[in-house]
């Protein structure tokens, strides 16, 4: 009898069941993979609407829609949305009325001005059935700095004798800080080369003091002090009328607007971390560099 238990069992380990291998006792079967605690985080994450200006020029939105793929590249299962606050679809109206729940918009600005301050909250106001976040706009920032800087460098300014900042500009006073803080950055990231922030629009008469000049003002400065051919940084984010009037404007070489740099990319989402870890949706900027998870 126990000559044929023991026949009848190891015949039994030998079956196989539904084309699966026999069952060895002695090795352990592999635990089943489990999804990365990153890539669930992700999933769940609020979507990123990030807010865009805006263009007639054809080439605007192509280059706004290549940023998001990078931040999609860095970010991966992280939703991201696009808005415009005029003259591109889809407007920032539509696409919040296409989400729900929570949501965090980024405004793809390079200062603080009316669009930041007044338009998107009024958007996000019109939208009761979300729950959304807004992020400071990505200006001033060291990370800002350093795609200004590559910019410069791809057109050929490695070692500008001077700089100027060309910025769209606003009439709002936290603009012109902003866009000086921008140039300060920028100057320590070029080794203390001067840069000069400056508006693609003239200033209104009666400005407020610190207010930038025109860029066309800041170029005859420039050249008062001997820099008769200054490199011109594009601080805006895509193409437009803006940053083709201010290219036009240069004796020196002039750098493309900011487009997809990497650089960018990472600055948008540590934008977008920041609101997230803050109560109120906004949080406090660091001066130091950035550390992004990505």
């Amino acid at each position: 009898m126990t000559e044929i238990t023991t026949q009848l069992s190891d015949r039994l380990s030998r079956v196989r069941l539904r084309g699966l291998p026999p069952r060895n006792p002695a090795v352990r079967a592999p635990d089943r993979p489990r999804p990365s605690r990153s890539a669930s985080t992700a999933r769940e994450a609020p979507p990123l609407v990030a807010v865009a200006h805006g263009s007639r020029d054809p080439a605007a939105l192509g280059t706004v829609t290549a940023l998001l793929d990078r931040i999609r590249d860095l970010r991966p299962g992280l939703t991201v949305r696009l808005g415009h606050i005029e003259l591109n679809a889809p407007l920032l109206p539509d696409t919040l009325a296409e989400l729900s729940g929570t949501a965090v918009a980024v405004p793809l600005l390079l200062a603080r001005g009316q669009h930041a301050g007044h338009d998107i909250p009024a958007a996000l106001a019109g939208a009761p059935h979300l729950t959304a976040r807004l992020a400071r706009p990505l200006g001033p920032h060291p990370l800002l700095a350093e795609a200004l800087h590559a910019r410069l460098e791809e057109a050929g300014a490695r070692r500008p004798c001077a700089v100027v900042l060309a910025a769209a500009g606003s009439r709002a006073p936290e603009s012109a800080a902003d866009t000086a803080r921008t140039a300060r950055l920028l100057s320590e990231r070029l080794g203390g080369v001067p840069v000069l922030p400056a508006y693609a629009t003239a200033p209104p008469e009666g400005g407020p003091a610190g207010t930038p000049l025109s860029v066309p003002a800041a170029l005859r400065a420039l050249a008062a002090r001997g820099h008769h051919r200054p490199a011109l940084a594009s601080c805006f984010t895509a193409p437009g009328r803006f940053a083709a009037q201010c290219a036009a404007a240069a004796p020196g070489p002039a750098a493309a607007p900011l487009g997809d740099h990497p650089a960018l990319a990472r600055l948008v989402l540590h934008r977008y971390d920041q609101a997230l870890a803050a109560r109120s949706g906004c949080g406090q900027d660091s001066t130091g560099a950035a550390t992004v998870a990505v």
